[in-house]
């Protein structure tokens, strides 16, 4: 289950409480702003893997010289 401990019950919950709180015609908006930040935080992710793959092979050819 990729919430955790979260069942169905409490997923349930969190709609019907995000529901009320920001209406039905705010979630579209919602969710695109969500999947904006959620793909910003990927990329930026990839990045920083790729910094520290370059820096490790930077050093490995910096002990084998």
């Amino acid at each position: 289950m990729p919430f955790g401990n979260i069942g169905i019950g409490g997923l349930i919950l969190i709609v019907l409480v995000v529901l009320l709180l920001f209406g039905p015609s705010k979630l579209p908006e919602l969710g695109r702003a969500f999947g904006r930040t959620l793909s910003e935080f990927k990329e930026s992710t990839k990045g920083l893997r790729s910094e520290e793959k370059d820096e490790a092979s930077k050093t490995q050819d910096e002990k084998k010289a």
